[in-house]
């Protein structure tokens, strides 16, 4: 039998939640990521727990074991039980009664396997008791988690019509956890496309998370490709290309960068990123930035003065990705420059001979010329410049 051994699995706070179904008479099973992760040897954020317990049961089980429950989704069977801090959402097992391509109505069941049809995936659909023996309900979940074959259960388009968002989630975990050397499943890569209208369906939250999740994938290139193939990049982001990307992943191999999902948006083009995406105002300011100082001639170290150099090199990276360029040779000696450079005139030391727009006018030109000087220019050279005020 298939076991996992993790070290999340007996912390105390986890071992509390089940303890108490277990003592209720109820099953107790991890179940999704945490159990995929931990078969991967991949990191664990949340943990899953299916059982056959009602939502209310649930609850007056942790009330009485001086857990928290929170009512998350009561609805659809979740009960988010807080143990010392520690969050742990916990599902009744159910059947999809009605769905819409966006929401659905369940019925609670005692049938894991029925609660494992109504997934999405087959390596997502394994379950693991407390002591780590694997449950694999449909049989197909080990065997396609071990090949890393991302597989739609049953029916791909059945399943895609009951919550369209699987379409990209599709794409996002093959980016994560398929072979990209197999390439994409051609049942689930046709139904997506015959479905992609779909997507327009979604929120833009649920679409700007998912998309955000797929960039951050170690190589989400290939996925991508695909995506933009089967005709879902563009619901997403009209205009979007993903040519860039494969080159920018490259790139950041190269320099070690770590993978960033603004950085590859930035690569993609398209219109609207911002409000379709529902970017935070920080990650819109810096997808503007970086795409921004990509496709202006603004020189490196200029970029690394201005904006710090972190977006300095996301936006050389960026560039030379779009026009298909080797790195500047000098890219981490002018960022480093840029970056440590501080102009050593202020605007009091115009004062008072230049004011108002004449003195903001004044100060520019004079960083400008420090700039272009590759910031040598001194202080005494520029207040020099500054007095010579038909220059």
């Amino acid at each position: 039998m298939t076991r996992i051994v993790a070290d999340w699995m007996q912390r105390p706070e986890t071992r509390a939640v089940c303890d108490i179904l277990a003592a209720g008479g109820h099953a107790a099973l991890f179940v999704g990521g945490c159990v995929r992760n931990a078969l991967l040897d991949a990191p664990v954020d949340d943990i899953d727990i299916a059982t056959d317990a009602l939502p209310d049961r649930v609850m007056a089980l942790a009330t009485a074991a001086g857990l928290k429950p929170v009512p998350t989704g009561v609805d659809h069977g979740t009960v988010t039980v807080v143990s010392d801090g520690v969050p742990h959402e916990v599902t009744t097992f159910r059947r999809d009664v009605e769905t819409d391509g966006r929401r659905a109505v369940v019925a609670f069941t005692g049938d894991v396997a029925e609660d494992a049809r109504r997934r999405d995936f087959t390596m997502n659909a394994l379950y693991a008791r407390p002591d780590g023996s694997v449950i694999d309900p449909l049989g197909q979940g080990l065997d396609d988690l071990a090949a890393r074959r991302l597989r739609f259960i049953d029916d791909a388009e059945a399943r895609i019509r009951e919550d369209y968002l699987r379409i990209l989630r599709f794409f996002r975990f093959h980016a994560w956890y398929g072979d990209p050397s197999a390439g994409l499943d051609a049942e689930g890569l046709a139904a997506c496309a015959a479905r992609s209208a779909g997507i327009e369906t979604l929120s833009r939250e649920r679409i700007g998370h998912e998309m955000r999740k797929l960039m951050a994938a170690p190589d989400p290139a290939p996925s991508l490709a695909a995506m933009e193939m089967a005709g879902c990049l563009l619901p997403v982001l009209p205009g979007a290309s993903s040519r860039a990307l494969p080159i920018l992943v490259h790139l950041e191999g190269a320099v070690g960068a770590v993978p960033d999902a603004i950085r590859r948006l930035a690569s993609l083009g398209g219109e609207g990123a911002v409000d379709r995406l529902r970017l935070s105002k920080d990650d819109a300011r810096r997808l503007s930035l970086v795409r921004d100082m990509a496709l202006g001639e603004t020189g490196t170290a200029d970029i690394a003065y201005r904006h710090g150099a972190d977006l300095a090199r996301d936006a050389i990276l960026v560039r030379s990705a779009l026009y298909e360029a080797p790195l500047p040779a000098r890219m981490a000696e002018d960022i480093a420059q840029g970056a440590k450079a501080r102009f050593p005139i202020e605007a009091a030391d115009l004062m008072p001979d230049w004011t108002g727009k004449a003195l903001g006018d004044r100060l520019r030109q004079l960083e400008d010329d420090w700039i272009a000087s590759g910031f040598t220019l001194d202080r005494d050279t520029l207040l020099a410049r500054a007095a010579a005020k038909d220059q």
